[in-house]
């Protein structure tokens, strides 16, 4: 009986070894383990890529929208604020009728206010271009134009998110500063 359980027992070592030494399907482990977060990183930074290159033309937009003003040709054409995001939505990547365009004049740079209309009502819904100010200035005032839209965001895997998210979207702000120039009326 104790030759028996020995021989067993000596079986049972050389299986559990042979299991120990084996290395087939580590690979497949090791992937599955380090697959998830590698995935969630990699979507995460398409995701900031494609954010910061959406950011970028609407900047540029802004810069093309206070050229107009800028130069008096929005003054003197009597542009509304959807002529405006008509001539600088950059249509390939925005959606361009939830571009809004806000303009503002001021006394001096130091009273001019940047900080950002708000997007959406009380109840979480859009609001339209109206209720935001639209005052082209004149020559030698200072102006503020921002162009502003809702940058739809996909949810990270992970928890991964890239700022303060309503309705599915993040509000995205193109701004420029500056002071009007002499122009003829």
């Amino acid at each position: 009986m104790f030759r028996k359980t020995s021989a067993h027992f000596r079986r049972l070592t050389k299986k559990i070894s042979r299991f120990a030494r084996t290395e087939r399907g580590a690979t497949a482990v090791e992937f599955a383990l380090i697959a998830p977060p590698f995935l969630a990183t990699l979507l995460a930074i398409f995701e900031v890529m494609i954010f910061l290159f959406g950011q970028m033309a609407l900047q540029n937009a802004a810069n093309q929208a206070a050229r107009y003003f800028l130069t008096g040709q929005a003054q003197n054409g009597n542009w509304t604020a959807s002529d405006i995001v008509t001539r600088v939505c950059p249509a390939a990547i925005f959606n361009c009728t939830k571009m809004f365009v806000a303009v503002q004049n001021a006394s001096s740079f130091s009273g001019a206010s940047t900080a950002a209309p708000s997007m959406y009502n009380a109840s979480g819904s859009l609001l339209t271009q109206p209720s935001y100010t639209y005052a082209p200035g004149a020559p030698g005032d200072v102006m503020v134009v921002q162009l502003v839209y809702p940058w739809p965001v996909v949810p990270g895997p992970l928890g991964f998110d890239l700022g303060l998210i309503q309705n599915g979207t993040l509000e995205m702000m193109g701004v420029s500063a500056f002071r009007v120039e002499p122009y003829s009326g």
